[in-house]
């Protein structure tokens, strides 16, 4: 596929569909490059606001990650700009009509591939973080993608990606193979058009219908073609996740959602746990992924392997500053009895995460200012929960939270 291939498909179906007038009723959020997400897994929960954050966002599309980072860094106060990279003039038109209804002025707006950055690394870079989400597996070759944002990447910087995984999208694959004869040729219109009448026409035998997983193609035209009329569409597993990586000088800091790769949440039988002992972060993950079968996709936070141990940061020192996302901690706190357990749907199934008994005392306080030191200081007098009691029951609440990135750390 070339890359004017590659161009044509997103300038006739803008990749996904978004309505700018939608940013007046909310902000789509996400991951990678939610910006409490990333200070955490790229920067080790350190940042000064006072201080530009230079953020490349290559292959912006319709501008989910870069709207929702422009946002929160106008927010913060950060005075930073963000440079939007995409092929598509369709689609970059419809970011920058996201960005004006929002009134944000922190993007600098550019046509262009993330195999040719060396002009904008020389005006605006070397980039802190770069945000290339759901773009490398449409390359051609995208080891040289990576390498491309890898030297781009300032010391002590990190890329956040998203990458199709392949059990997840059982079902695609053969529906892509069968549509690409059959449809080669035809306007872009019509083979959406013929695309639709197949799926109509399935048996029930089929894959797709039958993975409850996927349901882009019960969406938007835009939608639809990205899922089952893409020319190039690679899945990575973990393992080829982290070969990728480290094809470009980089590793693999974190999966997003870690808990979600964790095989202790699907698997409860204690012997067949046992087996796992001894595997490393990304080994674990692996098995995860074979046997759930439900991941569609991998996000992932990468960084050089000289600067992994500097982005680690642990739920362990007085200053440590816990921030809550998507969740009310209050309500929570008023919900969850002591000892109880907080529900979440997870890749189709319901996980119920037990929570430590100083659970509502904690989370009723995290307000994203409040210290670790603080938040013991105010419950101890009513708990008596000396600091390393404490330390272990929010441990316990971080892992069940953090892990499923409902909570996000950093340093005061």
């Amino acid at each position: 596929m070339s890359i004017d291939d590659l161009r044509a498909q997103y300038e006739a179906y803008p990749y996904p569909a978004r309505n700018p007038a939608d940013e007046s009723k909310r902000l789509i959020t996400g991951s990678p490059s939610h910006l409490d997400e990333l200070v955490q897994h790229v920067f080790g929960g350190r940042i000064d606001h006072g201080k530009p954050l230079r953020v490349l966002v290559a292959g912006g599309g319709t501008g989910d990650g870069t709207i929702m980072l422009a946002q929160q860094m106008a927010d913060a106060g950060n005075p930073g700009r963000i440079a939007y990279l995409d092929l598509s003039d369709a689609s970059r038109a419809v970011a920058e009509a996201r960005a004006k209804a929002r009134g944000l002025t922190n993007i600098d707006f550019r046509r262009g591939s993330l195999l040719e950055l060396g002009g904008l690394v020389s005006e605006a870079g070397p980039f802190d973080y770069i945000d290339c989400c759901g773009v490398l597996h449409h390359l051609d070759d995208p080891t040289a993608g990576l390498r491309s944002l890898a030297g781009a990447l300032a010391p002590g910087g990190g890329i956040g990606i998203m990458v199709y995984a392949p059990h997840g999208r059982t079902g695609v694959y053969p529906m892509q193979e069968a549509l690409r004869g059959m449809t080669e040729g035809l306007p872009p219109a019509e083979k959406v058009a013929l695309a639709r009448r197949l799926i109509h026409a399935l048996p029930p035998t089929n894959w797709l219908l039958n993975n409850p997983h996927i349901s882009d193609h019960r969406l938007a035209d835009a939608n639809l073609y990205d899922l089952l009329l893409h020319s190039r569409d690679r899945p990575y597993s973990v393992p080829q996740l982290a070969e990728l990586a480290d094809s470009a000088g980089l590793a693999v800091a974190t999966l997003i959602d870690p808990l979600s790769y964790e095989p202790s949440l699907w698997i409860k039988d204690a012997r067949v746990l046992k087996r796992l002992e001894g595997m490393g972060m990304l080994e674990r993950a692996a098995w995860t992924e074979r046997i759930t079968g439900a991941f569609t996709k991998h996000i992932a936070y990468l960084l050089r392997p000289t600067d992994l141990d500097a982005a680690r940061i642990a739920p362990d020192r007085p200053e440590v500053i816990p921030v809550l996302r998507d969740i009310d901690g209050s309500t929570v706190a008023k919900s969850v009895p002591p000892g109880g357990s907080l529900e979440f749907d997870l890749m189709g199934s319901v996980v119920a995460l037990p929570l430590p008994r100083l659970a509502g005392p904690i989370l009723s306080r995290i307000d994203g200012k409040t210290s670790l030191g603080a938040l013991h200081a105010a419950i101890e007098p009513t708990t008596k929960a000396t600091w390393d009691q404490f330390l272990t029951q929010f441990r316990q609440l971080f892992d069940a939270l953090g892990g499923l990135g409902k909570m996000h750390l950093r340093r005061g």
